[in-house]
């Protein structure tokens, strides 16, 4: 870490849009845990957390809530308060001069908005608009494993399973699990979460496929640059406080062996491998939980597909699928000179 902050041009004013919702607070425990060198550090959130004290380095900050001049002076501005609020602020931010990273799905989309992931394409950051999109939580797992093996073999097409934490849904998610756990009947859930599995996350669109599915399907391609490559993916609510699993079968351009393929995982950054049988040599969400790295394990044949490969993947989807990646994209940025 020392010979990073050498690196470092300067002392940074950031910003935390949504700094009381999970990942805005996983946000600010990241940025206190780093040696990212912050000069100054405002956060704001909704108009029922104003005035809200926050301890971060041994200093008292209070929560404001958006206003006109909210980001005068401030080069780093993280979004994490709903493309809602997205949309609105975050050109706002960039206005400004800030470089704005946004986790909501407002911009994923937008052909000269970057989606990143620091460890595959933080290239494709060119300056040209100083805001970047956050993926989304489940993509940002499973692209990670899945490029390393699109750089040595090449992909012919994805089909994902995803079992995603309640924690996924924010803090009514969490609490909802443990109302439900405690007898008591849900309030945002359509079901009793703790006794099943809900196989929808977001409306359905007229394909069949949920809102979530087709951003998985979207963000892969752009991400990878394979923009027709063939996605399908079912993503799946389970009773788990925190931590994604992602069940990732793909077809290779080229011919290769489960020993291969875990030979590459292996060495991927930001990968663990851990292929054993029974526990703890498989992934585990209990794992992954408070951790930064993708966990990938199971790895074997598809012998549905003809070069097919499939494994399974944990990680923590607040801080390695959102604030972490967030944060890395910036820190990037930051050693690189680019910022």
């Amino acid at each position: 870490m020392k010979n990073e902050e050498r690196k470092f041009r300067k002392e940074y004013s950031v910003a935390v849009v949504g700094e009381t919702g999970l990942v805005g607070s996983a946000f600010l425990k990241i940025l206190e845990e780093s040696s990212f060198p912050v000069g100054s550090l405002r956060l704001f959130a909704s108009e029922k957390s104003r005035g809200k004290k926050i301890l971060f380095r041994g200093e008292q900050l209070t929560v404001g809530t958006l206003g006109e001049n909210a980001f005068s002076g401030t080069d780093v501005a993280f979004f994490s308060a709903g493309a809602t609020v997205s949309a609105v602020a975050a050109p706002l931010a960039e206005k400004c001069g800030a470089l704005v990273v946004d986790n909501s799905s407002a911009f994923r989309g937008e052909e000269d908005v970057p989606l990143v992931v620091p460890e595959i394409n933080l290239s494709d950051y060119t300056g040209r608009r100083r805001l970047i999109a956050n993926p989304n939580c489940s993509t940002i797992q499973a692209v990670l494993p899945l490029s390393l093996l699109k750089e040595e073999y090449g992909l012919r097409s994805i089909s994902y399973t995803t079992f995603q934490a309640v924690s996924g849904s924010g803090k009514k998610g969490l609490d909802d699990l443990t109302r439900s756990r405690k007898g008591e009947p849900c309030a945002f859930y359509p079901c009793d979460i703790s006794e099943t599995c809900f196989p929808q996350i977001g409306s359905f669109t007229e394909d069949g496929y949920t809102e979530e599915e087709n951003k998985m399907k979207n963000e892969t391609r752009k991400i990878l640059h394979l923009p027709d490559l063939p996605v399908s993916a079912t993503c799946v609510r389970v009773p788990v406080p925190n931590a994604h699993a992602v069940v990732v079968s793909c077809e290779t351009e080229k011919p290769v062996t489960a020993a291969q393929a875990r030979e590459v995982l292996a060495r991927g950054k930001g990968v663990v491998l851990l292929d054993l049988p029974g526990s703890p040599g498989c992934p585990l969400s209990t794992l992954a939980d408070g951790r930064d790295e993708v966990f990938v394990g199971r790895v074997r044949r598809d012998d549905s597909r003809k070069n097919g490969i499939v494994f399974y993947c944990v990680a923590d989807n607040i801080r390695r699928g959102a604030a972490y990646n967030a944060f890395s994209i910036v820190r990037e940025l930051c050693v690189r000179g680019l910022l």
